[in-house]
């Protein structure tokens, strides 16, 4: 069993890889064109694949240690899928948030302020466009991961089949909404850039992806029509941290560790993996 220390600070070097290689590519394109901004063409053919490998990266180093998160939304889809404790939730979302906090000050020091603005997370085609792609790429993220994670069938390829995921939603976003799907991949560079353009959009929008994704997947693939009983055990188990009564997850799992996929059954280790 990991201890919440190791699970956090894995969340918190996952994150700030998969910031800092992926946000590597505007703020060299716009380095590359003297301060006058990237060529979005050449953001959209490189940054998928940056941010993509990344993650790719971040859960070969990390994934065994906390379930390779490194992204608010799926850290709350896995929440709802009750993988996670209420507890566990708000240390991954606090250490996400600092790891790409810190992977933007990186980048600061390594260029200037003006280009890791150039990484913020901006509406291409307004604000109604990009919620619109925000909620459902993120959903569609979070599907593949609530099952590739647990798939008898599809489980050995949970490394490969996420990071491409990513990076298909990336081509796809870029030019629509500029591809967060992760409000701590938004919050890093606009924090430390001081760009602040419409970040309701990459909160809000990520938060009601990974409910849609949730919703989806409990309905349609573990044919779950009556969710009653999963909103009941969430709001039991808030209720039992906030009256400090620490509720379990599950009744099958009292102590949600982290997965360890080296120790673990083979049921057990895709159950958890992320």
């Amino acid at each position: 069993m990991k201890a919440q220390g190791q699970k956090y600070l894995a969340e918190l070097f996952g994150t700030f890889i998969l910031v800092f290689v992926g946000c590597s590519v505007p703020v060299a394109l716009f380095k590359l064109s003297h301060g006058q901004g990237g060529t979005l063409i050449y953001v959209w053919e490189f940054a998928p694949f940056a941010f993509g490998f990344a993650l790719l990266a971040g859960l070969y180093a990390f994934g065994e240690t906390s379930g390779g998160h490194f992204n608010p939304a799926v850290s709350l889809a896995m929440f709802l899928d009750r993988r996670l404790s209420v507890l566990d939730l708000v240390g991954y979302w606090l250490f996400q948030f600092v790891g790409a906090v810190i992977a933007a000050a990186v980048l600061v020091l390594a260029f200037d302020k003006a280009s890791v603005k150039s990484a913020a997370t901006v509406p291409g085609f307004g604000k109604g466009a990009a919620v619109v792609f925000e909620v459902v790429m993120t959903a569609i993220f979070v599907l593949v991961i609530l099952q590739v994670t647990k798939s008898g069938v599809f489980g050995t390829t949970a490394l490969v089949a996420i990071p491409l995921t990513l990076l298909a939603i990336h081509v796809a976003a870029i030019p629509i909404s500029g591809s967060s799907v992760n409000p701590a991949r938004t919050l890093g560079p606009a924090l430390i850039g001081n760009k602040w353009t419409a970040e309701w959009v990459y909160f809000l929008g990520p938060a009601a992806g990974a409910i849609l994704g949730w919703l989806v997947h409990t309905v349609v693939v573990e044919g779950d029509i009556d969710l009653r009983d999963n909103v009941a055990a969430v709001a039991d188990e808030v209720e039992g941290e906030i009256h400090g009564g620490g509720a379990a997850v599950s009744d099958d799992q009292p102590d949600p560790a982290a997965p360890e996929w080296g120790s673990e059954t083979d049921a057990e280790s895709e159950d958890e993996r992320t």
